[in-house]
């Protein structure tokens, strides 16, 4: 019979668990550091966005910390620029961007997780290809494909050149080898046809690797500065990113606290979306990463 003093300490905590003391305290100043590197520039652009007239944002005499913090940077940056119109349109490039990326990488990576087929190996090889050039190698061409469209200036310019990516193909059929051959058997041995397995039996068993697309697909296109300055001309059209990029201009005084407050008011719909998902995009990368 276990007594109450071996089972408290089964129960309590021993240094051996964790490692020596030497070892954790390296650890966690190893996890301090990192913190300090990634939550860091954030950080100092919210206290930075929140200071007054006269305090500095860079220099010697600059602080960390606001003295008479005040959000007037941020009702400045409403009142002098369009915000609303922009994150409009970036809200649109980026629903239609997850939508398309959805459609065709699911598609895509249910077609190649399946066993041999003819042409198989050609299009593996080429999606695999394709991801060996930048995207600044073939922006000239991309560039003179839109505007022999007609798209520059347009919005739907913005998202073609991204309406699929092959790293949300691999995603997804990495998620889709996971899912058992005999599971499929099953179904078809029930008469369930090709749409019906891939609707019914595929998607609902990847789920962590859709999302893990969603949040790649919104950052991407909502991040995405140096495409939208090529084919945009006109501030109507312009994305978020682009148009606060215009406050670091001369006819706006080029205000430190107001190029700050743009910076924050851009990353904010980002950083809820993950906090918001963080938990179902960890699974889904760690689903994704079963079989490649």
């Amino acid at each position: 019979m276990t007594t109450a003093v071996e089972k408290r300490r089964r129960l309590t905590p021993r240094w051996r668990d964790y490692g020596r003391p030497r070892e954790l305290v390296v650890r966690y100043l190893l996890l301090v550091f990192v913190l300090f590197i990634t939550v860091g520039p954030l950080l100092w652009q919210v206290l930075s966005s929140l200071k007054g007239a006269g305090e500095d944002v860079f220099g010697a005499g600059a602080s960390l910390i606001p003295h008479h913090p005040t959000l007037r940077a941020y009702r400045e940056v409403f009142a002098q620029v369009p915000v609303w119109t922009y994150i409009r349109n970036s809200l649109f490039v980026a629903v239609i961007s997850i939508t398309s990326q959805l459609v065709f990488s699911t598609m895509a990576g249910y077609m190649l997780s399946k066993p041999a087929w003819k042409g198989r190996g050609l299009v593996w090889v080429l999606l695999m290809a394709s991801m060996m050039f930048p995207f600044e190698s073939i922006m000239v061409s991309l560039f003179l494909s839109v505007r022999d469209m007609g798209l520059v200036d347009n919005l739907v310019g913005v998202w073609l050149p991204g309406f699929v990516a092959a790293i949300n193909v691999l995603i997804m059929r990495a998620a889709f080898l996971a899912v058992p051959r005999e599971i499929e058997d099953a179904a078809m041995l029930d008469g369930a046809g090709e749409w019906k397995r891939f609707r019914h039996l595929y998607l609902p068993s990847a789920y962590g690797a859709i999302l893990v697309v969603t949040i790649n697909t919104f950052i991407s296109a909502w991040d995405d500065f140096l495409w939208p300055l090529i084919v945009l001309r006109s501030e109507e059209h312009f994305t978020l990113t682009l148009g606060l990029a215009r406050l670091q201009t001369s006819s706006f005084g080029y205000d430190q606290r107001m190029v700050m407050a743009g910076s924050v008011i851009s990353v904010i719909p980002v950083l809820v979306l993950f906090v918001i998902t963080q938990r179902w995009f960890y699974k889904g990368v760690s689903s994704g990463a079963v079989k490649l």
